[in-house]
């Protein structure tokens, strides 16, 4: 096997958590993880269609960024790997699993499906099926927040936005692109490359001259740093000092997140590509096991609190599959709607 590239162990000794906050990432990661369990039994039972791209083993990344910003207030923009992302957004279980069901109540009213999340009131900009497609999208977000607060005075649009992408998309041009325009012009927002190692069934390594994507910021004067992204905690602290630069003019940052999906591309993959002895060496590594031994032996939980939550969550997505199930089919005669502009 290949030597795998792993970050230093982050040091946990200084984080500063309170009981609330772990258990709400607990509750965040754990959501992502059963929420997907879920879908997939939908589309192996033939209840699901399409293309479904799960992110189980990547919930550290999504819940250690986006709780670690303002809810309903900053920007979160996806990938076609979106449905954790909308998850940690505030997006309702009901209303992403409606969405998967392709039916009215989704918070793509059933026109987006898998890949296509999007909710207004939550700042949720989208998922997008072509790779890299969200990266200009986010750098416009970012670029009006800035522009409203120093062009228009608005002191009130100190908002950040931080844009999910894999590693793949870091060879499109959009993506060196927009680090240029967002470094030029110090935009708030933060690039977070989840390198989960593959693009679809292209190893990261043969893919690119430099593997190490977090260097590729340094070429535009833009701070970069990795993480290990099997740790909430560490993607949590640098995703913090991230937003906290960004929010005060200080631009953006590339944050490189080491992560590993843990089951194939998407539900239609066998996944016969990635070896054996890789996945014994990243399955261990799981972010919600760490998390929760992190949280028991700091006293912060005890393993029947955590296993309540469990419990809660298996409901709370048991509840969004019945109402998904029961919820209209969007009507032919609204077929153009949300096309053009509503008069």
């Amino acid at each position: 096997m290949a030597q795998e590239r792993i970050v230093p162990e982050f040091d946990s000794s200084s984080v500063k958590m309170s009981r609330e906050e772990g258990l709400r990432l607990y509750e965040d990661m754990v959501l992502g993880r059963v929420f997907e369990d879920k879908c997939a039994e939908m589309y192996y039972r033939g209840k699901m269609f399409g293309f479904v791209h799960l992110y189980n083993g990547q919930e550290a990344v999504a819940s250690g960024v986006i709780k670690s910003m303002r809810q309903d207030e900053d920007f979160v923009c996806s990938t076609y790997r979106d449905h954790v992302h909308a998850l940690s957004a505030g997006v309702p279980a009901r209303e992403v699993m409606a969405e998967l069901f392709g039916k009215a109540t989704g918070c793509s009213k059933g026109r987006g499906g898998s890949m296509h999340m999007f909710s207004a009131e939550h700042k949720l900009l989208g998922g997008y099926a072509f790779v890299a497609e969200g990266i200009p999208v986010a750098t416009g977000a970012a670029f009006q927040s800035k522009y409203r607060r120093e062009t228009m005075g608005d002191e009130s649009a100190d908002q950040v936005t931080a844009c999910f992408f894999g590693d793949g998309a870091c060879n499109n041009g959009q993506f060196f692109e927009c680090l240029n325009m967002a470094a030029l012009w110090k935009l708030p927002v933060l690039y977070v490359v989840e390198n989960n190692k593959w693009a679809i069934g292209m190893a990261h390594d043969r893919a690119t001259s430099v593997p190490e994507i977090y260097k590729k910021a340094h070429a535009f004067g833009m701070h970069g740093v990795e993480v290990d992204g099997m740790d909430v905690l560490a993607v949590r602290e640098v995703a913090k000092e991230a937003i906290a630069r960004a929010r005060a003019g200080e631009g953006p940052t590339v944050i490189e997140a080491l992560t590993y999906r843990f089951r194939g591309h998407s539900l239609a993959d066998p996944d016969e590509l990635r070896s054996k002895d890789e996945k014994e060496f990243w399955f261990p590594r799981d972010p919600i096991k760490r998390f929760a031994g992190y949280l028991t032996s700091k006293e912060l939980a005890t393993e029947a609190q955590l296993k309540d939550i469990d419990r809660k969550i298996q409901a709370l997505v048991d509840d969004a599959v019945k109402f998904a199930l029961e919820s209209p089919e969007p009507d032919p005669s609204e077929l153009y709607k949300y096309v053009f502009v509503d008069d």
